[in-house]
């Protein structure tokens, strides 16, 4: 019978946070993907434009190390992105052989266009949830595990 499905005793990883964590986050970013395929972003591409975007001119090494991006794989998202035409690099302003970053015009209107679709992304997972408090105490309970 096609129908038929075997039931599967997950033992422990019922209740293992490792387990449920890794579930959420492969629903999360499959639903991030399918939102943002049409603008080529990607999750660490997202995450350094947002960083960006709220706090121009900081050096490419605060920006990775605010996001936990190791040095080659940044240097890579920081060329794509201004291969896009969307971040630069400039000479810093307090030390002229450091690099700070910021959004390009074409950057900041690309970051709005970003923003609403995360909204609409985030939104899904907020009703998922059941709402925004619902929302608040998952943030705050893996800000928990994070330490």
């Amino acid at each position: 019978m096609s129908g038929d499905r075997t039931i599967i005793n997950y033992s422990v990883l019922d209740e293992a946070i490792g387990y449920h964590l890794r579930r959420a986050q492969l629903a999360v970013f499959q639903d991030f993907t399918e939102t943002f395929s049409e603008l080529g972003l990607r999750p660490a591409d997202f995450s350094v434009l947002l960083i960006i975007a709220h706090n121009p001119g900081l050096k490419q090494s605060e920006v990775a190390e605010a996001l936990g991006i190791q040095r080659a794989n940044f240097v890579a998202i920081i060329d794509g992105l201004q291969a896009r035409g969307l971040a630069e690099r400039r000479k810093s302003e307090e030390d002229r052989r450091v690099q700070a970053l910021h959004l390009t015009a074409q950057g900041e209107a690309f970051a709005k266009t970003m923003m609403t679709r995360w909204a609409e992304h985030e939104k899904r997972f907020v009703d998922k949830l059941g709402g925004e408090d619902a929302r608040d105490q998952l943030v705050q309970l893996l800000a928990r595990l994070m330490g």
